[in-house]
């Protein structure tokens, strides 16, 4: 009987590690995931996360290793000087992952730069106001708000703009986040590798209405991108309210 309970409770533990498998996973794409990129800042963005936490299961499965071998044999390191635990576990080790990791982040961080001179760059302007973004696009009159459009398969610099508090742009599946601090003029390359909505937020508590500040990035395919943006700009002038006229 101990045999046949066993049998089943095996066969539910590989019935249903599959399950919490795949409900672990999709917690990992959805619109404001960093795991899901859509272009390549977001792609080394990804890279870096998955590369620490394989670093940190690696630390982590050598402490436990090294704590269970200690329980498992009492006594195990005590020939081994105290100075050399020190030196080697408590800092040659640790200067070795984290001077990698940095080497490791830093190249990454670089790639990330929108480093200006790159001829042919589309640029827009993101501007923050409490509670709600508003895009200007150079050489077109009017603006849009609450969505970003932009060409896919180009990079574009947001030029983000301060306006009133601190704000920060983000859209997680494209690119890292950057500041809107009054006063400066913060830029940050995005670049979506194929047509579609990807969400944006302002990742700065910014005041009551914080949770308010989330926008669309829009991409279109490049060949309509000119007729798509016109035509939002269209929209948009269209469904600003008229001023009022006072009675004197």
């Amino acid at each position: 009987m101990a045999h046949v309970v066993t049998s089943a409770s095996g066969r539910k533990g590989r019935v249903l590690a599959p399950a919490f498998a795949s409900l672990g996973l999709s917690g990992c794409a959805g619109k404001l995931s960093i795991l899901d990129p859509a272009g390549p800042a977001a792609q080394s963005t990804a890279l870096l996360w998955w590369v620490m936490f394989a670093g940190a299961l690696a630390i982590m499965a050598l402490v436990l290793g090294l704590v269970g071998f200690a329980f498992l044999k009492p006594g195990w390191g005590r020939d081994i000087p105290p100075r050399r635990w020190l030196v080697w576990g408590g800092l040659a080790f640790p200067g070795v992952v984290l001077s990698a990791l940095l080497v490791f982040a830093l190249a990454t961080g670089e790639r990330l730069l929108a480093h200006p001179g790159r001829p042919g760059l589309v640029r827009v302007e993101a501007l923050p106001h409490q509670w709600a973004w508003e895009f200007r696009y150079p050489g077109q009159s009017g603006s849009t708000s609450g969505v970003l459009h932009l060409p896919a398969g180009q990079p574009v610099d947001v030029a983000v703009i301060g306006t009133d508090v601190i704000h920060a742009f983000w859209v997680p599946r494209l690119a890292g986040k950057i500041d809107a601090i009054p006063g400066h003029v913060n830029v940050i390359r995005l670049q979506a590798d194929r047509p579609g909505t990807y969400g944006g937020v302002c990742a700065e508590f910014c005041g009551v209405g914080h949770a308010e500040m989330s926008f669309s990035v829009l991409a279109h395919p490049p060949e309509s991108y000119g007729a798509a943006l016109a035509a939002a700009l269209s929209l948009a002038t269209t469904a600003q309210p008229e001023p009022q006229e006072t009675q004197p």
